[in-house]
């Protein structure tokens, strides 16, 4: 899977979203859910020069321009999950679009999770949280696409009003991952938007 990964030696999140029961008529992807390839690049360079691939210069996109971007990004998503061939992978070890949206509606979730906790508190440490054994332990590509759809909608929403909730002498507080990297809610929110930028490119949104 090729993914800006929330990486830096991070085990998986206990508190990670919990899925409903797969969808019945899905195929059984348990058997080939295994088979994709681990990205455990860190992805923390995007904030210092241009992403090759997606085009983003996440360095361009000043703090209180994050909510706006990340909702006009959401609202490409519910086509993608529309698609006849959601499911299917374009190659061995690259996600579907279904997983990929499914990945981002969860990344959205924890950014949310992360704003709230850098406003609360002084330099926290944030929770860990593994991409990969999520994507496997809630059967992404068995999940209802539309469904997934309402998800990521609500949850880049909630996490959109966070950021725009941010005050302007607040943009700079920090909070690091547990390999060390430190964020402020400006370059989480750097970070998050081309998270899901790139993620768009990979699925042709």
């Amino acid at each position: 899977m090729t993914s800006p990964a929330d990486r830096g030696g991070d085990a998986p999140n206990r508190d990670a979203p919990k899925r409903d029961a797969p969808d019945v008529d899905a195929p059984d992807i348990d058997s080939v859910s295994r088979d994709i390839e681990r990205d455990d690049k860190d992805w923390t360079w995007v904030l210092q020069r241009p992403c090759p691939d997606c085009g983003l210069d996440a360095r361009t996109v000043a703090g209180p321009q994050v909510a706006a971007r990340l909702r006009q990004n959401a609202a490409r998503w519910p086509a993608v999950c529309a698609r006849a061939d959601v499911r299917i992978r374009p190659q061995p070890g690259v996600w579907s679009p279904l997983e990929y949206a499914c990945h981002v509606r969860d990344v959205c979730r924890v950014m949310d999770s992360r704003v709230n906790l850098l406003l609360s508190q002084e330099d926290p440490a944030f929770e860990s949280w593994d991409q990969d054994a999520t994507a496997i332990s809630e059967r992404y590509n068995a999940q209802d696409p539309a469904v997934v759809s309402e998800e990521l909608s609500t949850a880049a929403a909630v996490a959109a009003a966070s950021f725009d909730a941010v005050h302007e002498g607040d943009w700079q507080r920090t909070g690091r991952r547990s390999n060390g990297s430190v964020f402020t809610i400006e370059t989480l929110g750097q970070y998050f938007l081309h998270d899901l930028a790139h993620h768009l490119h990979d699925v042709r949104g």
